[in-house]
């Protein structure tokens, strides 16, 4: 195709029959109204499926589709394009040729963008037919925001050690939206919202500044050589805050919201004073994606079914346990999500208020008034709930107090720092919950870990080692020879990393007849015993290697969750791929 000749979505689809005349009549009268591109609103109307428009843009056309999951991008080939027309244009500069350059079109139907790129691009243009919503992903990942963090930070120190700014007036004042550090922090918040990091860490040290980003749970650092910003940096956020930025030598706790991009996150924000100032750690909570279903956290369909039957009782306690960033709160309110209904009387009691649901009474606790978890559960028992959401069972009191509610009537939801399911048991035990009271109330407990999940455009094969091959039967594992491990190799989907997003494994433990007497007993034994003998008990290592037989993980992250439930990781255990790399140079 020369792109000169203006080709018709709709005829297409018309001549490839699949869709009627009529069909595309209601779709173009809706375009007219909405302005809204007439590919979308097929798709959205169910009128064709998008694999459908792409295929048929692709054999009419006689261009290629190219799956940009799978396709490996040069970050500097992209960048070829800026950023405001790859987003205005939908499109992407896949490959760089001796005769000019393939690029990726959502819309190759799109004349005038055909133009554009060819005059931005001062080249010949080869176009090829993508994903729209893929795209879109990929964008994000290659027009980071470093570059302009570093510019934005380079202005702040300049005009700081110019002595040319009034400090104070630049922090105080809300108005001056096109001051340096504003424009640092809107860039570095949207930065973290495009790459979907949960944290940011601000670390100051004596010759530099170092800003680093959780993404799928591990760290990625941005070092900037302006240590001198970086008092700035957290007295702006001192102030968004409502924190006190004379308070250098005591640690402060706050929250505030932003919009980035899109995107509307609530902060939640922690200051520590350090050798060289204070270090800030913001969690980011996105309230823009809502609260997830069940089945996008990766929960099997049989545990789901069990998990609904046990959430869906009129009373009884349920418990999802695990460390910190596990997502068991992500979890329960997936749970509440299905609960959530008008003729049902919802409390949660949380530190913080991670997310927001229509309908439900939800109680941040303050500790500084008073306001404790016990306390708050006193008195929301009071409000006739049918279920009670209490955010952490941490101590007696309120483990007593959640127990009592779960057995007078009420559903309670609650989080436990446990490793597993069994231990969740010798825990409440340990909080002098009697054992005969524990095993009236308790319906089940979830235990849960996130695993990072490997990288679809870098995917390979992994060979095991011999070692391995009999870690995974002492788990009870199928032959590792049957099974389809795999291992990402590191690409600029994942930012050379090898893993992209995250996937719960969980182990379900709903207690019957038996198990509840040995609990009354205070038989932890027999109880643990019973519980490991359950038909259909997976343990978590059983239901993460489950998952790294079906290539979604890695068996070193397998290994990660067994460190973590059992002790160190043996040193001989690793792939050959790990074996070989270790050995290079």
């Amino acid at each position: 195709m020369n792109g000169r000749k203006k080709v018709r979505l709709g005829d297409l689809l018309v001549e490839g029959k699949i869709i009627s005349q009529e069909q595309l009549a209601v779709a173009l009268d809706e375009q007219k109204r909405s302005g809204r591109k007439l590919g979308r609103i097929l798709v959205e109307n169910g009128v064709v499926q998008e694999d459908q428009v792409l295929d048929v843009l692709s054999r009419q056309l006689k261009i290629p589709y190219i799956d940009l999951k799978h396709y490996k991008f040069n970050p500097d080939v992209v960048k070829l394009l800026p950023e405001m027309l790859a987003r205005r244009f939908r499109s992407i500069v896949l490959a760089k040729t001796p005769d000019g350059f393939l690029v990726g079109m959502a819309d190759p139907t799109d004349i005038f963008a055909f133009d554009e790129l060819s005059r931005a691009l001062a080249g010949t243009v080869r176009q090829a037919v993508i994903r729209e919503s893929d795209l879109l992903r990929t964008l994000d990942l290659v027009y980071r925001k470093t570059e302009v963090i570093t510019e934005f930070a380079g202005e702040l120190s300049t005009e700081m050690s110019a002595g040319e700014v009034d400090l104070r007036a630049l922090l105080s004042d809300a108005n001056v939206s096109d001051a340096p550090v504003v424009k640092l922090l809107q860039s570095l918040f949207e930065d973290a919202v495009q790459i979907n990091a949960s944290d940011i860490h601000i670390e100051p040290e004596e010759k530099l500044l170092r800003i680093r980003q959780r993404v799928d749970g591990e760290l990625q650092e941005h070092v900037m050589e302006e240590p001198n910003i970086a008092s700035a940096l957290v007295s702006r956020l001192k102030l968004i805050a409502g924190l006190d930025i004379s308070e250098k030598r005591l640690p402060q706790d706050g929250r505030f919201s932003i919009k980035a991009q899109t995107h509307n996150v609530d902060v939640r924000i922690s200051t520590m004073p350090v050798q060289y100032g204070e270090s800030v750690v913001m969690r980011l909570l996105d309230q823009t994606k809502g609260t997830y279903n069940l089945e996008e956290l990766g929960m099997p369909d049989h545990l789901i079914k069990t998990f609904r039957k046990v959430i869906s009782r009129p009373y009884g306690m349920v418990l999802v346990t695990g460390p910190t960033g596990s997502g068991k709160t992500t979890t329960l309110y997936a749970g509440l999500k299905l609960l959530n209904e008008p003729d049902t009387k919802i409390i949660t009691v949380e530190d913080p208020v991670e997310y927001r649901l229509p309908r439900l009474n939800q109680v941040q606790v303050n500790p500084d008034i008073g306001l404790s978890f016990a306390r708050v559960l006193r008195s929301a028992l009071r409000h006739d709930p049918d279920i009670v959401f209490v955010g952490e069972i941490r101590d007696e009191e309120t483990a007593e107090i959640a127990v009592r509610a779960a057995l007078t009537g009420h559903l309670v939801l609650s989080t436990l720092h446990t490793n597993s399911a069994i231990a969740t048991v010798n825990r409440m035990l340990d909080m002098k919950i009697p054992g005969y009271l524990l095993a009236s109330a308790l319906n089940a407990i979830v235990a849960q870990r996130l695993v990072r999940r490997v990288c679809e455009s870098c995917a390979q094969n992994a060979q095991l080692t011999d070692e391995l091959i009999q870690f995974v039967r002492h788990v009870g594992g199928e032959p590792a020879s049957k099974a389809g491990f795999k291992k990402g190799a590191g690409c600029a989907h994942c930012n050379f990393s090898g893993f992209r997003g995250r996937l719960g494994v969980y182990e379900l433990l709903e207690l019957d007849r038996k198990m509840s007497a040995a609990l009354g007993r205070g038989d932890t034994v027999e109880f643990g015993n019973l519980a490991r003998s359950k038909p259909g008990f997976f343990t978590l290592e059983q239901a993460a290697l489950q998952a790294a037989m079906k290539g979604i993980t890695t068996i070193e992250e397998v290994l990660r969750i067994s460190a973590d439930l059992e002790g160190e990781i043996p040193e001989d255990m690793h792939t050959e791929a790990d074996a070989a790399s270790a050995g290079a140079p």
